[in-house]
């Protein structure tokens, strides 16, 4: 079902969590609260589930209001038809698989032939068949979680909610569940809203990401635009660009880098007080892979370099105060050592020049909050 948030707003005492948010989430879309710890995502989602009340605003499922601040409507949690898993599992270890997962079904006094299909279906769904009699604390942090998976999609939600499912899980198991839950969300077309602050978890699973900072969404887009095109530097930065370079000088279609002499050519860009140059490390070419007369190739000195496995990363001085991290091949690992000179390209439409946060009246409409 569609989820409609309408200028919410919640605060703890003086501190606000979350500031007069509006948000639509569409039937069967999958979105993903993207922030840091203490963004509001969490207070976000917590509002929509009941379990917490919001200072003002309105919250709808399809066409249930459960929450209203005008006409002083507070839907209880249990009464919203809502299905959440938590960071924690929060499973009973005393119960049995089935008997967690039936625990909601009990609650609504489900007869026990509709409780045992509809568990039986559910631990299938999730890949725990043949799993219901085992006892709940022998199981793998993994299986504990598609156990907190299933006892929420046994009560046939309108609406999943996840809260950092994945985050106590080790980084191979977290990958192969995250493809699972992409999985069951698309065959069950469930509306669902995941809560993260790992933004490859958040590229992964969603069909739109919102971009939260200081309780309001920054930026609210699908995973390539959120990737391909932050709004701020603090955004980049977030996502993974390792390269956030202060701007001493900026003019048409050029800027200079603070601490040195590198002029750098760039695309269109929207001016601003303060600028940053922001460039992955991966779009930066390096060694041999230079053009030797291209705009934006530069020479500076290795200072380390760290051999992955399949890629190397580089750190390269440019000048006494601004060093950059280039992405290189495990050829070039090899090859290039600390204090070699080497020259860098950094291609000028890799090159965003941004502010350094998104300013607030300034949100385009579509992700003003």
């Amino acid at each position: 079902m569609k989820i409609s948030i309408e200028n919410l707003t919640l605060s703890y005492g003086d501190a606000i969590a979350v500031r007069d948010l509006n948000l639509e989430i569409a039937e069967g879309e999958a979105l993903v609260l993207l922030g840091q710890s203490g963004c509001g995502k969490t207070s976000t989602m917590r509002c929509i589930a009941g379990l917490e009340t919001p200072d003002s605003g309105r919250i709808t499922v399809g066409d249930d209001v459960l929450f209203d601040s005008r006409r002083g409507i507070n839907r209880a949690s249990h009464k919203r038809n809502i299905g959440m898993v938590f960071q924690s599992y929060a499973i009973w270890p005393h119960m049995t698989v089935f008997e967690n997962v039936a625990f909601p079904l009990k609650m609504q006094r489900a007869s026990r032939a509709d409780i045992a299909a509809r568990v039986a279906e559910t631990l299938a769904l999730v890949g725990l068949e043949g799993f219901a009699e085992r006892g709940a604390s022998m199981l793998s942090g993994g299986q504990m979680q598609r156990v907190a998976l299933a006892r929420s999609l046994v009560m046939q939600p309108s609406v999943m909610l996840l809260d950092e499912p994945l985050s106590n899980l080790d980084a191979r198991l977290r990958h192969r569940l995250r493809g699972d839950l992409r999985d069951l969300q698309h065959r069950l077309g469930l509306t669902s809203v995941y809560v993260t602050h790992d933004q490859e978890e958040a590229l992964a699973l969603a069909d739109h990401i919102a971009m939260m900072q200081f309780g309001r969404i920054v930026q609210l887009g699908r995973p390539d635009e959120i990737y391909g095109k932050p709004l701020s530097a603090s955004i980049a930065d977030f996502l993974g660009v390792a390269n956030i370079l202060p701007v001493a000088a900026a003019g048409p279609g050029a800027v200079t880098l603070t601490g040195t002499d590198v002029t750098l050519q760039v695309g269109a860009y929207v001016p601003s007080r303060e600028l940053r140059a922001c460039v992955r490390a991966e779009d930066i070419l390096l060694g041999e892979d230079v053009p030797a007369e291209a705009p934006n190739t530069v020479e500076g000195t290795i200072t380390t370099r760290e051999f992955l496995g399949a890629t190397a990363t580089f750190r390269i001085r440019l000048s006494d105060d601004v060093e950059i991290s280039v992405m290189g091949t495990k050829q070039q690992a090899h090859r290039a050592a600390e204090g070699d000179r080497i020259r860098v390209h950094l291609p000028v439409d890799a090159v965003q020049v941004l502010p350094p946060e998104v300013p607030e009246l300034e949100l385009p409409e579509e992700v003003a909050a």
